[in-house]
């Protein structure tokens, strides 16, 4: 059994692959398939295509021609000139100058000549057409693994190498040919850069033949791979095979603030998710009324200030820079007044008269308000207090209550209770006479009599009585 059957056989029993024996960047960490690593990248998912020909009865979905796909998203298109019954997934030796090269058959069908023709390629009857020379031995693949092998010690090395000579660029990938005679360094450079010197020590370093090849930000991206802002894994590195230029009026058309730091992607270029929709609202915007437009009517002149495609509605404002005034209409409303203002009338009002029914659109209706994430953030709204008529109607309500509970249950009267006159001592009769005669024994005599200080202290610091008042003698005068 080859490698390639055992990681066919993988997928289809262990579970840890795609399922169909393509290895589109399956986890191969439980996989005990010969010569595979931790991630088998048999073929990366982003460059599978599913072959929607290959149904098609009586031979018309038969090609010659193979899709041939290498590392780093690289791949080429050769004949099939011996007639070899080749598969998805096979591995073959193909042409290459010099010697050969090992890839693995992406494609097969008459799906691969629409392909080169949107790729570009050669057309068929081409004489300059690469070749498939066989299927892929065990030597093959054994020299092709060693010279992968090397790969990322050449890569640091080469690194050094460029940076001892100065030369601006950045190595970002190594990429050995199938028969281990060639070798392609993929770098990235912000300007031209004059490497002929470094090909030469890299030759004599290496021993191999040296290609050259410039990639961009946007592809460097894809290699890599990340986390875009969106939550999910980059586009470029997932699915995306070819890169389309991206411009500012992408943004413009779709209302979006030209923050450069909200527009820029990981690669530092524009995001590429910005073209997804823009051919959505450019044909959304050929049916909403010109902006250049301005509506008259009676009291002042109206200028464009934002329009929504969607909900097909636009907002005027009376200044031409600051929004004052602001009026949103519905599209053909607008269409309307402009149609009155090209027949010399101006309307009284931009809105439309008040016999007229307006449409109300639907709103999603959150009944639980679970869905609103500002719903902890709402304080808490606090209980009304009862206005003063409703208190005094409580008191007399509770009032009348304890009255009624008393006259069912009466309580004996106690000694200590306040409301028992009878048992309570007579209260004692504090005369004038009594407080001169204390007043006397205190005084003394004149005759060096030590003198006998009141009970109650100094004045000032005398308890003051039920009726008396601070600072006020209540003592009666001689």
């Amino acid at each position: 059994m080859t490698d390639l059957e055992s990681c066919k056989d993988c997928d289809n029993n262990c579970g840890n692959g795609c399922g169909n024996g393509c290895g589109n960047g399956c986890d191969r960490s439980a996989c005990q398939c010969p010569g595979a690593g931790s991630v088998c990248d048999c073929q990366r998912a982003k460059l599978h295509s599913f072959n929607y020909l290959a149904d098609i009865p009586g031979g018309f979905a038969e090609s010659n021609y193979v899709e041939v796909q290498f590392k780093n998203a690289r791949k080429g298109y050769y004949l099939n000139s011996q007639r070899i019954p080749l598969e998805i997934g096979d591995m073959v030796a193909v042409e290459a100058q010099p010697g050969h090269d090992i890839g693995m058959v992406s494609l097969t069908g008459a799906l691969v000549e629409l392909r080169m023709k949107k790729a570009g390629a050669r057309s068929k009857e081409s004489t300059e057409t690469r070749r498939v020379f066989r299927k892929a031995k065990d030597t093959d693949i054994e020299k092709y693994n060693e010279s992968k092998a090397r790969e990322d010690d050449t890569m640091i090395r080469s690194r050094k190498i460029a940076e001892s000579l100065k030369l601006n660029m950045k190595i970002g990938d190594v990429e050995y040919q199938g028969d281990g005679n060639k070798a392609i360094f993929y770098y990235i450079a912000d300007e031209r850069v004059d490497f002929r010197q470094l090909i030469k020590v890299l030759a004599d370093t290496f021993k191999v033949r040296i290609e050259m090849r410039q990639i961009g930000a946007r592809q460097e991206a894809g290699r890599i791979g990340g986390i875009g802002p969106c939550g999910r894994p980059l586009c470029c590195s997932q699915w995306m095979t070819n890169f389309v230029s991206v411009s500012t009026s992408a943004a413009r058309y779709q209302d979006i603030s030209m923050n450069p730091q909200k527009l820029a992607g990981q690669c530092a270029k524009l995001k590429c998710c910005l073209n997804f929709e823009v051919d959505a609202y450019v044909e959304a915007s050929r049916k909403m009324p010109p902006r250049e437009v301005r509506l008259e009517s009676a009291d002042a002149t109206y200028y464009h200030f934002k329009s929504d495609v969607f909900n097909r509605t636009v907002t005027y404002s009376t200044d031409r820079n600051t929004a004052a005034n602001l009026v949103t209409l519905s599209a053909e409303r607008v269409f309307e007044i402009i149609e009155l203002n090209k027949a010399g009338e101006k309307p009284a009002s931009l809105l439309p008269e008040s016999g007229e029914h307006r449409k109300k659109t639907s709103e999603f209706g959150d009944i639980l308000g679970q869905d609103d994430l500002t719903r902890f953030d709402r304080k808490k709204k606090k209980r009304s207090r009862p206005a003063e008529g409703d208190r005094q109607r409580q008191a007399r309500s509770s009032q009348g209550a304890q009255e009624a509970k008393q006259r069912k249950n009466p309580r004996p009267d106690k000694p200590g209770n306040p409301d028992n006159t009878e048992n309570r001592p007579p209260k004692a009769e504090h005369q004038p006479e009594a407080r001169k005669e204390v007043r006397n024994e205190n005084k003394g005599d004149s005759e060096g009599k030590p003198r006998i200080g009141r009970p109650g202290g100094n004045r000032k610091h005398r308890k003051k009585g039920p009726g008396q008042q601070p600072g006020k003698d209540t003592r009666p005068k001689e």
